[in-house]
């Protein structure tokens, strides 16, 4: 899905619940929606979170999947158009550096605990040594 302001995606969710309720004559689930709209999933999760905040969607959980149902599509209209800031793009930036570092820092970790299992086995290899010399020198 390319950049677009939150009311245009907003409409193109809702329209696709529609279009591919009318097709398979059942609810979606976010995963076909993403497929339809060639959005990745953080995405589309992230669009329709948003839109069951503002009670225009539902998002129901059960025994075959997560479902949505258009719950109020007239409330789409009180989303402000053409907004100039892409939250959008903001949030799974702000995901991917939070993931990014997350790595980071286990990355870090891993080193450290390296580190101490090299200082380790040198302490335990000193006191074999000396130990080895001691028993000799008897």
């Amino acid at each position: 899905m390319k950049d677009k302001d939150f009311y245009s995606t907003a409409h193109l969710v809702v329209a696709a619940i529609r279009i591919l309720e009318h097709q398979n004559s059942a609810s979606p689930s976010i995963n076909k929606i993403c497929r339809t709209l060639s959005c990745s999933l953080e995405q589309g999760n992230f669009v329709c979170m948003k839109l069951k905040e503002m009670n225009i969607i539902d998002v129901v959980e059960g025994a075959f999947g997560t479902k949505l149902f258009i719950k109020n599509h007239l409330l789409l209209e009180k989303i402000s158009q053409g907004a100039t800031e892409d939250n959008l793009g903001k949030e799974l930036k702000k995901f991917q550096n939070a993931k990014k570092n997350y790595l980071q820092k286990i990355e870090l970790f891993k080193g450290e605990q390296e580190k101490k299992k090299k200082n380790l086995f040198a302490e335990l290899e000193k006191k074999f040594k000396k130990d080895l010399d001691e028993k000799k020198s008897k």
